[in-house]
């Protein structure tokens, strides 16, 4: 009898440890650097749009550092890398990962407070977008495609001013998204050519969200 249950034990045990994680789960992302190599400086007098990036893939790190420049959060009251009004944050980073180490190929969303990815879909979608959002080729050769969003719902007490408000926010983001980009290395360009309602379908995006500018990113050839 004893030998029995100790062997059901032993089984479970064994279930529990092989038992796979979460595919659906959060991707934890490596912690943000606050320094680096490259002063502020430097990267605004090398930054330029790169629009013919290489198939290199890029690192999970060098993914997580772009989302926290974007829209990472600062400090325990929760303020963010970019200024927003009223500290409303309307906006969301999408990442559409193609070739990306130790990340599969999916579209996510990044968390902020959490610094993590949540996977909305599975697969590289990027040449999907693209086609159906975009229309520039060349845009879905970059091993990782980020796009930013807006609600507008979120700027509510603004009046009319409120899409204005969203749109600044937006470019302040991707200004800080573009000079981490030169600080690590990589080019990105900010893609505004975009087809938008046909952009938000391609990514399923939540009614009143809106697609505000899309951000190649890639190594220069």
């Amino acid at each position: 009898m004893r030998t029995r249950l100790a062997l059901v034990l032993v089984a479970i045990a064994a279930a529990s440890v092989a038992a796979p994680a979460d595919p659906a789960g959060p991707v934890s992302l490596p912690k943000a650097k606050t320094r680096g190599a490259v002063s502020v400086e430097t990267a605004l007098s090398q930054r330029r749009s790169l629009r013919n990036p290489t198939a290199k893939p890029l690192l999970l790190a060098e993914v997580g550092q772009l989302c926290w420049a974007a829209q990472g959060v600062t400090d325990e009251k929760g303020h963010r890398t970019a200024p927003s009004a009223r500290a409303a944050y309307p906006l969301e980073v999408y990442v559409l990962a193609g070739d990306v180490r130790d990340l599969p190929a999916g579209v996510y969303r990044y968390l902020p407070p959490s610094h993590a990815l949540e996977p909305v879909s599975a697969g590289d979608r990027r040449a999907e977008f693209v086609r159906r959002g975009v229309g520039q080729g060349w845009v879905e050769k970059a091993p990782v495609i980020f796009v930013l969003t807006g609600t507008l719902s979120k700027m509510s007490g603004m009046g009319d001013r409120g899409p204005q408000f969203m749109a600044i926010e937006a470019g302040l983001a991707a200004q800080g998204f573009f000079l981490q980009a030169e600080a690590l290395g990589l080019g990105s360009t900010f893609v505004g050519g975009f087809r938008p309602a046909e952009a938000r379908e391609a990514l399923e995006l939540p009614e009143g969200e809106e697609v505000l500018g899309v951000l190649p990113v890639g190594h220069h050839p």
